[in-house]
């Protein structure tokens, strides 16, 4: 199990609120990036988006992905972390992005979900940790 440096945990925490810059592969090759809210499992980074967006589609395909978690207080200040998606999940996802909402917004719920959206819960096995 690869480790985060224990001076850059504290970008892991809730208390923190750092995004995440998410970068997948699109079909033909060329990269894409979304700043995504995101916590752990303690061992996997947990990322959650509606079924059908662009990353959920890139992430089933292509399970490789690259992540920045930069420090909101300092942004040269950052994790840069290689992985792969190993699971990816509707169970229990509306309640992962109800937790997020309060993580990043003080709210008890997700307001922001659409009419038939399906939630998805991505967790993320990192492969190579670099802290800077």
């Amino acid at each position: 199990m690869l480790t985060i440096p224990e001076t850059y945990k504290d970008l892991l925490t809730d208390e923190k609120k750092a995004y995440l810059y998410l970068a997948t592969t699109m079909k033909d090759g060329t990269p894409q990036v979304t700043p995504v809210w995101f916590n752990t499992d303690g061992e996997h980074i947990l990322i959650n988006s509606a079924k059908g967006r662009i990353k959920d589609k890139n992430m089933r395909a292509r399970p490789e992905v690259a992540l920045c978690i930069t420090d909101p207080a300092n942004p040269y200040r950052y994790i840069q972390i290689q992985g792969k998606v190993i699971e990816y999940t509707i169970e229990g996802a509306d309640e992962h992005i109800d937790k997020l909402s309060f993580k990043y917004r003080g709210t008890e719920k997700y307001g922001s979900r659409k009419p038939g959206e399906q939630r998805v819960t991505y967790k993320i096995q990192p492969i190579k940790i670099d802290a800077h």
